[in-house]
Formats: C-alpha cells, structure tokens, sequence
C-alpha cells in the first residue's frame, strides 16, 4: 500500500483545491443565501481558473497517486483543460440568465463545480472504483441542475427523466464492473488489460458491454440517447449549454481511455459495437432534426449526430482517430458555446424565446446576433472553409486511411441531411418576415463569450497547426 505524501498529491493538486473551494462558497452560501449567488458564480469561474493554473504548473506527465488510482498524462491533461473552459464558459453565460429567469439559487454554481470535479477524477480514473466516484459526483450534480427550476413543470419533468434512465446506466455500470472483477480479479486498469490480454473470458466480454452501454447514455449515443431531446428542452436553458458543452467530453474522454487501455484486447469485440453506435447516431441525429421547431430540441439531435461523427474517429483508433476526435470536441464545444450565447440572448418582453420561428427576420432587427448564428450554423454543419469542415475533414480523412469507407460515406451522406436543419435556421432569420425585436439589454460577459468563439471559428481557418500539433502529441500520452 502506497504511503500518501504531500508531494504524491500533486498530481491531484487541481481537484483538491476545487474540492475546498467549493466547501468554502457552500459556507457562504448557506451564511448568505440567495444574495450571494452572484459572488459565488463568479468565486466558482476563478476557482477553476486557478486550478488550470495549478495543473499547468503540476506538470503535465506525473507519477500516478492514491495508490495507483489517479493518473495524469498529457491526454488526460488536455481533456480536463476542454472540461474547466466549458464550466468556465457555462457558468459564465448563467450569471444573468439565473437572474432574468427567477432562478437566484447559490446552489447552481456550486453543482457545476462539484460535477466538475466529478468530470477531472473520472477522465484521470485509473480503477473502477475511481471512475465510478468520479462518474457519480457528475451526475448526481447534474440530475438536480436539470431540476432546479422547481416551479417549472418541464424542469421537473426533465429532472425526473434523467435521474430516472441515469440510475438505470449506473446499474449497468456498477453491475459490468462486478463482473470485471469476477472474471480478472482486479479494479486497477493496468491489472484488468493484462490479465484479458492473456486469457479472455465470456464473462468478462459481456461485463465489458454493461460498461460501455453505461457510457454510451452519458455521451448520448443511439440507441442510449432517448433523455437527451426532453431534458434539453425541459431543463433551463442555462443548464442545456452545460449539458452540451462539458458532460460529453468528460465521459468520451473515459471511454478512450477504456478501450485502449483495459480493453485494448477486446477490440474485435467493442469495435463492432461503436461502429454500429457511430452509424445508428449519425442517422438518428440527421433525420429526427429535421422536425424540430424547438432550437433547444435541435441542438439536443444536433449533439446526438456529432457524437456520432466523433465516433468514427474513435473506430478508426491511432494517433490520426484519436487525435481527429480531440479536435472535434474542441471545435463543438467552442462552436456550441457561442450558439448558446446567442440563444440566451434571445428574450421579449423578459421572457426567453427558444422556437426557431422567433428567429424571423432577426438580419434586420438584430444583425449582430444573426450574422455571428449564421457563422455557427455554417460552422456546424461542415460548411468550408469554417472551423467544423475541418473537423468533420479530419475525421473522414481518419476513417479512409483506416479502410472505413462505408461509415465515411454514410457520415457524408448524414452531414448533409442534418446541414438542412441549420441552414433552416439561417433562411429564418434572413428571408422571413420580421418578429419583435429581441430585449436589448445583453451582459457584457456573454459577449465576450461570443466574441470568442466567433474568433476561434474563423481563425481556425488561417492557422489549424496549433491544435491539430497539440490534439496528436496529448494521444502520444495516451499509450
């Protein structure tokens, strides 16, 4: 048994200080009430700032710690910088929205900072038992986000939903992580990956399925996707950005992790199975989108899809995949930040608006809103020469180099049926017949959210090195 030090902490540095961090706004919280939801917003975005500066001076590849159970490499150390810069960003955009809405609860940015520090130990989890705290602390964070609007029957219902169909996924993970260790004797990855590698049983292969269907709910992957489209809708619309922008890329990055480490052996096994995962959203997400008049609804099919275009390069495997899959996220989660910023700027009235026909007209009403969405939109659906052609080109271009010539095509053919659900948006806003106009009274935050993203979008176009460098030397710490 390893004797804990303070230097063998180190690599744990950033979510124990995010860990006190959050118990010293929860006494505020609770001395304060309602009144410092504000000061606890902004105390919970510099505490994650802080802990990225914490990680970055940490190091990058470390020795692991709590006796071999958290590790951190340069590929975990990407993810959970995506991970902290999508909390910073949606806590960030809810500051306003909590006030406008009438959803002042000190609570809210304290759950976003307890399912991030569920996030970090489930992408550094290096044992089953690690993995499974780290995946409970997200998600028991989450179901109450979801729910939080109380007194809105559509967030209860969502609430509900999700906390419903996710103790049903935690079942199936805990019950394929019993059998793993029936079957290999261990928890710890390394343990599980030798021991398969050398004798391969059919308990430990359907184990090992329990634990993948699990997942698969967490990043909303068909046919485990069936909450996503209700809960986005129903949850506040702050709450659908977090949703969208962080949970996914925390729970793909364990998936990676599983598959070519403990599972490395099984991969005639699992990669049938995410083939078939990649085909079935990819086509779920085109199709089902096309009627929807609900952006939150959209953009919930529209998630679905690009999970599945992620997927390819997961199948594809090798630094070219993996690396292609790391880009994709960052692009999503960037293009989907700004999005959101725009839809939260989308209120009459007082009252927010989410159909798609309240767009109308929205070029001449409010034109530096609509031609920043019109970018995203393009963006989105793999328009070139924008930052998510390239993105969907490094993901094909993985695919044919590893012979996946059908899910290559049937990705092609599924972009451009999703590009009309985009493109609808787009035709809405410039060719209609004006709406009302939208409330003019913006926070200077969310534009800068948007300002940002818009720069990454179209500044990805002249200078796409950096990232793709970075996305391939982070899969070299993978192995």
């Amino acid at each position: 048994m390893e004797t804990i030090t303070l230097s063998s902490l180190i690599p744990i540095f950033p979510e124990l200080f995010l860990a006190i961090s959050a118990m010293l706004l929860l006494v505020i919280g609770v001395l304060k009430g309602n009144s410092s939801t504000r000061l606890i917003s902004w105390g919970s975005v510099i505490a994650f700032a802080i802990a990225l500066l914490i990680m970055t001076k940490g190091g990058i590849d470390t020795e692991p710690a709590l006796n071999n159970m958290f590790v951190q490499t340069s590929f975990t150390f990407f993810m959970k910088l995506l991970v902290m810069a999508g909390l910073i960003t949606s806590i960030t955009l809810s500051v306003q929205y909590l006030y406008q809405d009438n959803i002042i609860r000190f609570e809210y940015p304290l759950l976003a900072l307890f399912s991030g520090i569920g996030m970090m130990l489930m992408i550094s989890a290096n044992d089953m038992l690690s993995l499974y705290m780290g995946l409970e602390l997200q998600s028991l964070s989450l179901y109450v986000l979801a729910a939080i609007h109380r007194d809105h029957i559509k967030s209860a219902e969502s609430g509900m939903k999700y906390f419903i169909l996710g103790a049903i996924s935690s079942g199936m993970l805990l019950f394929g992580i019993s059998l793993i260790y029936g079957f290999t004797g261990s928890t710890n990855f390394e343990l599980i990956g030798t021991t398969l590698a050398n004798e391969l049983s059919l308990g430990a292969v359907i184990g090992f399925v329990f634990i993948l269907a699990a997942l698969a709910f967490k990043i909303s992957a068909v046919p485990f996707h069936m909450w996503t489209p209700d809960v986005y809708e129903g949850a506040p619309t702050s709450v659908t950005a977090l949703f969208a922008l962080v949970p996914k890329i925390a729970a793909f990055a364990l998936i990676i992790r599983l598959l070519f480490i403990p599972f490395a052996s099984l991969h005639d096994q699992w990669f049938q199975i995410m083939w078939l995962l990649a085909f079935l959203s990819m086509a779920v997400g085109a199709f089902a989108g096309l009627r929807q008049n609900n952006i939150k609804r959209l953009i919930a099919y529209s998630s679905i899809g690009n999970i599945g275009y992620a997927l390819i390069g997961l199948v594809a495997g090798g630094e070219a995949g993996l690396s292609a899959v790391m880009v994709y996220l960052t692009l999503y989660m960037v293009m989907t930040a700004g999005i959101f910023g725009i839809i939260l700027c989308m209120r009459r009235d007082g009252y927010g608006v989410t159909d798609i026909s309240d767009l109308a007209g929205l070029s001449r009403n409010t034109p530096w809103l609509a031609y920043p969405l019109a970018i995203f939109m393009f963006s989105i659906s793999g328009i070139p020469p924008l930052a998510g052609f390239f993105s969907k080109y490094l993901i094909f271009q993985a695919a044919i180099e590893s012979g996946l010539y059908t899910l290559a095509v049937i990705g092609v053919l599924t972009s451009v049926v999703a590009s009309y659900y985009y493109l609808r948006i787009i035709k809405t806003m410039f060719f209609d017949e004006p709406d009302d106009k939208f409330d003019s009274t913006i926070e200077s935050s969310r534009k800068l959210i948007i300002g940002l993203s818009l720069f990454v979008v179209v500044g990805f176009i002249f200078n796409p090195s950096p990232l793709i460098e970075i996305s391939a030397n982070a899969v070299r710490g993978l192995f």
